[in-house]
């Protein structure tokens, strides 16, 4: 955000700024999504640290976040929401990550507590880069959207011209895989 307003400001501004690079990242999901993110992360040489539901070899449960989070550099957030995830991310969780920790929900906005996030980033304790957001849409004049440190899109995450050839090519593996009786692709849980 400083060199936006350095840019509008026309003024050459070079500070010193922290790395991706030796960040330690907890990535919370272990679907499709938090493995695309993981693929994206690792050539920037994170310590990368997955937690899914359950453990597994190379994956952490879920029950394993108290210990895990005041580790955490980076919390990023990809797991469906539900009962179990909500509030995921609640005042103690926030409360256990670092001073300067930074936030990224790219789930749905019910996985992090927004009132103990909130109080978390006006404390300037936390940064949050923030897809999702409880509630959603997040209304104009909700404090969130002033909070120090925190970035906001529109749950943009999917929406890009590359979804819809995306979608169409996922949507015909799928129908290869069915008619074929092959076990299909992102099944989150079986019934």
């Amino acid at each position: 955000m400083d060199a936006i307003d350095a840019q509008r400001r026309a003024r050459w501004h070079n500070p010193e700024l922290p790395s991706l690079a030796d960040r330690r990242v907890l990535l919370v999901g272990a679907g499709s999504l938090a493995g695309a993110i993981a693929e994206r992360l690792r050539p920037f040489e994170v310590e990368l640290t997955i937690v899914a539901r359950t453990a597994r070899d190379g994956v952490h449960g879920v029950d394993e976040l108290p210990v895990l989070l005041p580790d955490a550099d980076i919390v990023v957030l990809a797991v469906p929401g539900s009962a179990q995830t909500h509030h995921l991310l609640d005042a103690g969780g926030l409360a256990a990550l670092p001073d300067g920790a930074l936030v990224v929900n790219v789930a749905r906005g019910g996985v992090v507590d927004t009132a103990a996030l909130l109080a978390e980033l006006e404390s300037g304790r936390l940064r949050a880069a923030l897809d999702v957001t409880d509630p959603e849409p997040l209304p104009a004049d909700h404090p969130l959207w002033h909070a120090p440190h925190t970035i906001i899109t529109a749950h943009q995450g999917g929406n890009s011209d590359a979804t819809y050839s995306r979608v169409a090519a996922l949507l015909r593996r799928q129908l290869e895989h069915l008619l074929a009786g092959e076990p299909l692709e992102n099944v989150v849980a079986r019934t």
